[in-house]
């Protein structure tokens, strides 16, 4: 098979315009299409499609999914997305650009059960699926044609069809021979996608696009790269892989497989949901405890928010930090009990920050939870004393803010960071 349709799933050895059989164009065609069977499946702008499929009269207007006018947007819909708005838009700016837009508090109970019924249908095929958030997630099909009677590619058509006839929402699909391409190719060609881009032709297809398209590489990364020349992913397959190196240590020697489309990691069931975190990048950077704390503190309350909306809790705080240099320093450290409050993340980073506050300087730092348990489960033993007091009041402050903004709540900790001076 080099040729299928999505339509009736015709097969046939040569590409074609339409399908001979049910004179679609909807036909995927690729030289390595029989060889290939990693994937990567992304549900299609997924909490605002939930919300308009269950309210239909929806389904030709401008829909935005989060806070209220001083929150930020969660997600939306490909009519706002024509006028500008895009996900982590504050709510205002979003309004600004498309102030026809009809905007929906998040129901993030809602989407978990959607996500739950999805990945569902694709444990059917493969137990190889990794996922990435609710709406995305990498699968292995390896060696499951005989099992299913067809490649994996066609395999993965019938599973699209599937979920949008059940449904009633679309995942679009990328097909590749490792995880970072695959993730790559289910965004060409969104919603209802279906891309496939081939080991042979991988280097050769990233190498115009910028270095910012590799994972790990933000905006700090990303004009470090260009300052020293590299400013297009081929620049950096050229590059030596020694300097590279030198540079930026592991990373360099990461960035260097990257850029000529290899990426060995398998894809891993056991790293589902295996933690929860938020970074920032300083405009100057910083050496004492006290102005990293200000850092760290609304880090604390956006991966507690995180957590408490999606029902986990974890056992291990991880605090990053990145020096001048781009090395990354990680501590960790396990609890007794599992968390998802900001008071108990701040007050164990913090613990883990003093070590290292003031030994150089610092342009990033970063807070996570991993080895993640479901929270309600486990909630008469996870949350005792302390915890459990946390947990009820940050809870509080999440409808607070739901009602009247992101901003509206904040703890003192934030509020002076907000006025404290920058570098301090």
């Amino acid at each position: 098979m080099k040729a299928f349709c999505r339509d009736c799933f015709w097969q046939g050895e040569q590409p074609v315009r339409r399908c001979p059989a049910c004179a679609t164009p909807r036909i995927v065609a690729h030289e390595e299409l029989d060889r290939l069977a990693i994937a990567h499946m992304d549900c299609d702008a997924f909490y605002a499609s939930v919300e308009k499929r269950d309210r239909p009269e929806l389904r030709d207007q401008a829909v935005i999914v989060g806070g209220g006018k001083r929150g930020v947007v969660t997600t939306c819909c490909y009519i706002a997305r024509i006028f500008g708005v895009r996900s982590a838009m504050p709510m205002f700016k979003a309004l600004k650009l498309c102030p026809q837009a009809v905007v929906i508090k998040p129901d993030f109970s809602k989407y978990r059960a959607e996500s739950r019924r999805i990945l569902g249908m694709a444990a059917e095929l493969t137990p190889l699926i990794q996922p990435l958030s609710l709406d995305e997630a990498w699968m292995d099909l390896s060696g499951t044609a005989r099992l299913h009677g067809a490649p994996p590619a066609l395999t993965l058509a019938r599973l699209q069809a599937r979920i949008e006839a059940e449904t009633g929402l679309t995942v679009s699909i990328g097909l590749s021979a490792n995880k970072f391409l695959a993730k790559i190719a289910s965004d060409l060609d969104k919603p209802r996608g279906f891309s496939v881009i081939g080991a042979a032709e991988a280097e050769r297809f990233l190498a115009a696009r910028p270095v910012s398209i590799l994972p790990g590489v933000g905006p700090a990364m990303a004009a470090s790269l260009e300052k020293a020349g590299f400013r297009t992913v081929g620049a950096l397959a050229r590059a030596d892989v020694r300097d590279l190196a030198a540079r930026w240590g592991a990373h360099g020697l990461r960035l260097a497989d990257l850029a000529r489309g290899k990426d060995g990691r398998p894809v891993d069931p056991a790293q589902e949901r295996k933690g929860i975190s938020a970074e920032t990048t300083f405009e100057d950077d910083l050496v004492a405890l006290g102005a990293l704390e200000d850092k760290l503190a609304p880090l604390c309350e956006k991966v507690a928010r995180q957590a408490r909306a999606a029902g986990v809790a974890g056992r291990t705080v991880t605090l990053k930090l990145r020096g001048t240099d781009f090395r990354i320093v990680t501590r960790r450290r396990t609890l007794a009990i599992p968390t998802q409050t900001a008071k108990t993340l701040f007050a164990t980073g913090r613990e883990l920050l003093a070590a290292e506050a003031g030994t150089k300087p610092w342009r990033l730092i970063g807070i996570g939870l991993a080895e993640l348990v479901d929270a309600e489960a486990g909630a008469s033993d996870f949350f005792a004393g302390d915890e459990r007091r946390a947990r009820t009041n940050e809870r509080t402050l999440d409808v607070l803010r739901q009602r009247f903004g992101a901003d509206a709540v904040t703890s003192g900790r934030i509020l002076r960071a907000k006025g404290a001076p920058k570098g301090e």
